[in-house]
């Protein structure tokens, strides 16, 4: 185990080689025990961080994933992958130092969530990058990136990409639930993530889902987890389930009988590391000749590989990463460089008239109102961490407006509840509310959600749907409190705090001014601020689609991506995938396209020139779509195939450069295949997707070039 000079999957056979059956199979619980005649200390392979180091005290914050994803933005997303690993470094050796090896302070984290936010009403949407595999591919390889670091030989953490595979509700049935998915969708839309994370990102290990998939355990699946991750795609490290789904095999799926079989099932098909006990069980697997000591060595080698790439058996003046100071957590870079990522992430989605952004010297007093307008529990999201400073939008809007103006704040109303308090009639402080905003020259009404009623089934309040939604209408207390306020006559501003997309029909035809917030991280209100009065501009972009109602969806349970998604939807969208509005105007112009002197796996190469034409600074994410023509089976409408995101001064302009490859002309066939395409094609690109409404709602014409082949 100490030979420097071999690999690390040959040391970690030396060592489990010296290991009794009942110590291999104690390795492969979450909680692993310390073997000290080995000098293996206990470990704790259960670590959190989809947005910043979670449960494990203090630490940054960042906005929740799907903002995240507002941004389009890959290298950011290293940057705060970066950021997020090595304050996990700095905790967990500092932790060590005080012989403190609990639950989520370890180097595993299990992130990022890479599934498809499929249905609006999937309370766990809010923890995936969105609704598109590339997309979410490029943010989910980044991330992985950032979190592992560059090191050649030792990772800064092990990164997890979860949960493999189709899955995304309903969190009611997750434990019991059969998705059934086609070939073509499950290549075309629910693999190519993983795909990319397994492939391209190295990505340590691959968490399980609760679910069956087409009637196979996801924890237990020989398609999924045999044939399609180790045998297709390669993959070379280690399997953990989700936390007790094991015992869904013989419990809820009936796929087994007993515990025993439910766990040689996991093992044999894949599955390392149990994140649970039932584990415990391969003893008595192995008695009944369920599962052999070579399957098991096989997973307890897989899982010590990984203990040794991150250094935990070597000398640790040998391992850079293991020289992150303490200090580095939550130092005053990573807040700052929070309240940069978090601007980033708004999407502003109407803005009539330009009301915003906010002339502070033409008013003279302004309402801070609703049940998100001074909510900690709003700005973090789920698995989260703990700031060290809240700011919320009405902190942030002090911040900026000092003592120079009037603020009157109001609750408005319970986040969900028709009064604030037990005794009090309904309604009881919606009179506050209309007080305070007839008082002032504007509101800032802060409406929406937070974790508590949309998110994991068992983590939130609403038992109803076990954090699922039922509508995506806002709760109806604050569409009275909004309906309320706008009789008052003074011009609102709504700011939406949801990880998810709401129909907001209403305010989209009576509130002049909204803005998707989501759940912007520790430093969100000084972020919302900062926006609002103009000291940025918002240049995020919709990484999911907002609906204009459940009617038109399909059933929550059926796993088609028949009528999902931008893709493939049928109906007009309220406000569409990769929509978001910007202070400021951005034209593309002088255009040229060319067929002659390209690169090699290059079918067409564009350039153009992109001009900010207004008066504030911006990021413009300029978005790349393709449309196959005449293809050979029922292909999406169109599909996101790059990005580039730049940043622009006012009146400044920059050249782009675009090359479409024959890899962005391959599509799925009905078997699952991927197949080349002979056919024309159209290459659609600028601030948004082709789609009308978007162009209506950005009232700019989208740039086309059709190419015959």
């Amino acid at each position: 185990m100490n030979n420097k000079n071999i690999s690390f999957s040959d040391r970690a056979k030396e060592l489990v080689k010296q290991m009794t059956l009942e110590e291999k199979i104690s390795q492969m619980l979450h909680k692993s025990p310390s073997i000290k005649r080995l000098n293996v200390k206990s470990y704790n392979w259960w670590g959190e961080a989809l947005h910043g180091v979670a449960r494990a005290g203090v630490a940054t914050v960042f906005p929740q994933s799907i903002a995240l994803a507002s941004t389009f933005d890959k290298n950011l997303l290293f940057e705060i992958g970066d950021v997020v690993s090595t304050e996990a470094r700095a905790k967990f050796h500092e932790f060590q130092r005080n012989n403190d090896h609990d639950i989520y302070k370890g180097l595993t984290l299990w992130a990022p969530n890479i599934n498809i936010f499929r249905d609006p009403r999937w309370g766990r949407g809010q923890e995936t990058f969105g609704e598109d595999p590339y997309l979410t591919s490029i943010l989910g390889v980044s991330y992985i990136k950032g979190l592992q670091g560059n090191d050649p030989k030792y990772l800064k953490v092990a990164a997890c990409a979860k949960h493999f595979a189709v899955h995304s509700g309903p969190e009611s049935k997750r434990h019991e639930f059969n998705a059934v998915v086609s070939e073509k969708d499950l290549y075309e839309t629910y693999l190519p993530a993983f795909y990319e994370c397994v492939t391209n990102a190295n990505v340590e290990a691959v968490m399980g889902a609760y679910n069956r998939t087409n009637n196979e355990p996801c924890c237990g699946s020989k398609t999924l987890l045999t044939d399609i991750l180790r045998k297709k795609w390669g993959f070379k490290g280690h399997v953990v389930s989700d936390c007790w789904a094991i015992k869904d095999f013989h419990e809820n799926h009936l796929i087994t009988k007993t515990a025993p079989e439910s766990v040689a099932l996991a093992v044999k098909t894949g599955c390392d590391l149990n994140c649970g006990n039932l584990f415990m069980n391969l003893m008595q697997a192995v008695d009944e000749s369920l599962i052999s000591v070579e399957e098991i060595d096989t997973a307890v080698i897989r899982l010590f590989t990984t203990r040794m790439k991150l250094g935990m058996f070597d000398n640790q003046d040998l391992i850079s990463y293991s020289n992150i100071s303490y200090e580095k957590n939550d130092c005053i870079e990573h807040r700052n460089f929070n309240k940069e990522v978090s601007k980033r992430t708004m999407v502003l989605l109407k803005n009539k008239n330009n009301i915003l952004p906010i002339d502070k010297n033409k008013i003279n007093s302004i309402a801070v109102i609703g049940p998100n307008a001074n909510s900690r529990i709003a700005l973090k999201g789920n698995y989260f961490g703990s700031p060290s400073k809240y700011v919320t939008v009405l902190d942030g809007i002090r911040n900026i407006l000092g003592n120079t103006k009037r603020i009157y704040y109001a609750e408005g109303c319970h986040l969900y509840k028709d009064r604030t308090s037990n005794l009090s009639m309904e309604k009881n402080t919606f009179s506050e509310a209309v007080s305070a905003s007839s008082y002032s020259d504007l509101t800032i009404l802060c409406l929406g959600l937070d974790s508590t009623i949309e998110g994991e089934e068992g983590d939130v309040s609403n038992e109803y749907a076990s954090g699922d939604k039922l509508s995506l209408s806002l709760p109806k207390i604050q569409q009275d409190l909004m309906e309320t306020l706008h009789k008052t006559g003074k011009p609102i501003i709504l700011l939406l705090l949801t990880g998810s997309a709401l129909s907001i029909n209403w305010a989209d035809k009576n509130i002049p001014a909204i803005m998707q917030c989501w759940y912007p991280g520790a430093e969100g209100g000084n972020a919302i601020s900062e926006i609002l009065f103009g000291l940025s501009s918002p240049s995020g972009k919709l990484p999911i689609t907002f609906y204009k109602s459940t009617e038109e969806l399909p059933d929550f349970e059926d796993y088609s991506m028949e009528n999902r998604t931008y893709r493939y939807m049928k109906e007009e969208a309220l406000y569409p995938f990769g929509y978001g509005l910007s202070y400021t105007k951005f034209k593309y112009f002088n255009i040229k396209k060319t067929t002659e002197n390209l690169p090699p796996n290059t079918i067409l190469s564009i350039s153009f020139l992109i001009k900010n034409t207004g008066i504030y600074s911006s990021y413009e994410t300029i978005q790349f779509y393709i449309k196959l023509l005449d293809p050979v089976n029922k292909q999406p409408k169109w599909s996101l195939k790059d990005t580039k995101i730049i940043s622009l001064t006012a009146n400044e302009c920059l050249n782009i450069n675009f090359d479409v490859t024959f890899d962005m002309l391959t599509y799925i066939d009905d078997n699952g295949n991927k197949k080349n395409h002979k056919g024309d094609f159209e290459l659609y690109f600028g601030g948004s997707q082709p789609d009308l409404r978007s162009q209506q709602l950005l009232k700019t014409k989208i740039n086309k070039i059709l190419f015959k082949k």
